[in-house]
C-alpha cells in the first residue's frame, strides 16, 4: 500500500503558484517513488492581497500535476506586523480543525513533515501526529529564534527570546526526526549542550542535513523555453550577475561600490535582478554617482532566472557578513541555481561548510570589501579559458548533488527511519 506524507509549509502556496520549490518537487519525486504526498499551506501569499478562495470553508483543495494542496483559511498578512502574527496563528489554530475533516475524508497520514520558517506549523505538526499516533518529522529551514537575534528584533536574553528559545527546545526534543537545510545546524544542539551526549535529551541520530536546491530538468528546460529580450544580457560584454532581494542582508550596495571601482573597464557591466526595500536607494546611487556599468532590472518572473543565469560571465552570491551567522553554512537557493548555470560564482562571505569550496565552483571573499570583490571580478575575466571552463564544470557538476531527485531519496531514508521507529516503539508496547 503507497504511504501517505503529508508535507506542512505555510508559504507553500507560492509553490503552487509558481509549479516549483522545495515541497512541490519533493512530492513530485515522493509520487515517482510511489508514495502519496499532499502539501498543506496557507491560502494566501506572503505579504500580497492575494489569496485562493476557500468559498467560505476551513480549507479549500486543488490537485496540480498530480499533487493535492490543501489551502488552510487565514488572513491577508502585509508586512512584518501583527497582521503577520495573525496570520501565522490562524494557520496553526486552523490546521486542527482541517486534520480532523480532512481525515474523515481521506484518511490519516503514515508521517507528517511539518516545516517552518515558523515555529507554530511544526508545534502543530507534533500536536497533530501524536493525536493520529503517527511520526512527526520537523524540518528547520530558518533557525528559530537564532535569526531573528541576529537581526536584533528581539534579546535572547529578554522574556520573548526566553519564550521562543524555551519553545525551540520543546519542537527539538518531540520531533520523532529533525531536517536541518544547513551542514552545520546541529553545531548549534551542541552549542546549547541540548544533545545527549552533553546530559540534554536530543539525539543527534535523529538529526539529518537535506540542503535546498534545484530541480535540473525543470531548470534547463526553462533556460530554453523562457528567454528574456534584453539588450544588456544578450550583449558580447562580461555580465556580473546577481539575482536576488534587495535588502540591508543582501548588502548590495557593495556591488555598486565594486561597480565603481570597474568603470574604466568598459567590458565589464553589472546586471542587478530583484526588489526589496533599498532599490530606491540603490538606483539613486548609480544616477548620482553616473555608473553607467550597472543596470538595475527590477523584478523578474522566477521562470526567466535559469535564461538570465545562462547568460551571465559570472554570478554574486552577496551578503552582509555582519548581519547573519554563516559559519553553519548557507542554504539559498539562489547558490544552487547559480551552480546549474554553469558559471563561476563569487560569495561575498565567508561560509562554514562551504560548498563553494567543496567543489571548487567559486572563490569566497577573505574581507568582504568592494576591492576584494572588484578585484576577484577581475581575476575572473583574465582567467585563462581552461581554468574558467573548469570553474564553472565544477558548479554544473556540483549542482547534480543537490537535484531533488537525490535530495529526495535523502528524504525517504528519513521517512523509512521514523517509520522502523514507530513500529518499534509499537512492537515493545504490545510486548509489554
Amino acid at each position: 500500500m503507497k504511504k501517505k506524507i503529508w508535507l506542512w509549509n505555510h508559504y507553500a502556496t507560492e509553490m503552487y503558484k509558481n509549479r516549483g520549490g522545495r515541497h512541490y518537487w519533493f512530492a513530485e519525486n515522493l509520487i515517482k517513488q510511489g508514495y502519496e504526498p499532499t502539501v498543506f499551506c496557507a491560502n494566501t501569499f506572503h505579504n500580497k492581497t492575494e489569496f485562493i478562495d476557500t468559498q467560505n470553508k476551513k480549507f479549500a483543495i486543488d490537485i496540480i500535476d498530480n499533487i493535492p494542496f490543501v489551502f488552510v483559511r487565514t488572513t491577508t498578512a502585509l508586512g512584518n506586523g501583527i497582521d503577520r502574527v495573525k496570520n501565522m496563528g490562524l494557520f496553526y489554530l486552523n490546521l486542527f480543525s482541517v486534520v480532523k475533516e480532512y481525515v474523515k475524508l481521506n484518511g490519516k497520514p503514515d508521517v507528517i513533515l511539518a516545516s517552518s520558517v515558523h515555529p507554530l506549523t511544526m508545534v502543530a505538526g507534533i500536536k497533530i501526529a501524536k493525536k493520529l499516533g503517527v511520526p512527526c518529522i520537523c524540518e528547520i529551514r530558518d533557525l528559530w529564534p537564532e535569526a531573528i537575534f541576529s537581526f536584533n528584533k528581539a534579546k535572547e536574553s529578554s522574556l520573548l527570546g526566553r519564550v521562543l528559545t524555551a519553545g525551540e527546545h520543546w519542537i527539538y526534543r518531540n520531533a520523532d526526526a529533525l531536517v536541518f537545510t544547513k551542514e552545520g545546524d546541529t553545531d548549534y544542539i551542541r552549542e546549547k549542550k541540548w544533545d545527549t551526549e552533553q546530559g540534554g535529551k536530543i539525539n543527534l541520530d535523529k538529526c539529518h542535513y537535506i540542503n535546498n536546491g534545484v530541480d535540473l530538468d525543470t531548470f534547463e528546460i526553462s533556460s530554453c523555453k523562457n528567454k528574456v529580450d534584453d539588450e544588456d544580457l544578450n550583449s558580447d560584454k562580461f555580465n556580473v550577475v546577481y539575482v536576488g532581494a534587495i535588502r540591508p542582508v543582501n548588502n548590495v550596495g557593495n556591488i555598486l561600490d565594486a561597480a565603481s571601482k570597474l568603470k574604466n573597464e568598459t567590458n565589464i557591466q553589472f546586471l542587478i535582478y530583484g526588489d526589496g526595500n533599498q532599490r530606491e536607494m540603490l538606483e539613486k546611487r548609480i544616477a548620482d554617482e553616473k555608473l553607467t556599468n550597472v543596470k538595475m532590472k527590477g523584478f523578474v518572473n522566477k521562470r526567466s532566472i535559469p535564461y538570465i543565469l545562462s547568460k551571465s560571465a559570472v554570478n554574486i552570491l552577496n551578503y552582509s557578513h555582519t548581519q547573519y551567522n554563516w559559519a553553519r553554512g548557507n542554504s539559498s537557493n539562489k547558490l544552487f541555481e547559480y551552480m546549474a548555470s554553469g558559471k563561476p560564482i563569487i560569495s561575498t562571505v565567508k561560509m562554514g561548510y562551504s560548498i563553494i569550496n567543496k567543489y571548487k565552483c567559486g572563490i569566497e571573499l577573505e574581507k568582504s570589501t568592494s576591492e576584494e570583490l572588484a578585484n576577484e571580478i577581475l581575476r575572473i575575466k583574465n582567467m585563462s579559458e581552461n581554468q574558467y571552463y573548469m570553474m564553472g564544470q565544477n558548479a554544473k557538476n556540483g549542482a547534480k548533488d543537490f537535484d531533488f531527485k537525490k535530495l529526495t531519496m535523502k528524504l525517504v531514508e528519513v521517512i523509512d527511519s521514523v517509520d522502523r521507529n514507530k513500529e518499534k516503539e509499537v512492537s515493545t508496547k504490545y510486548k509489554g
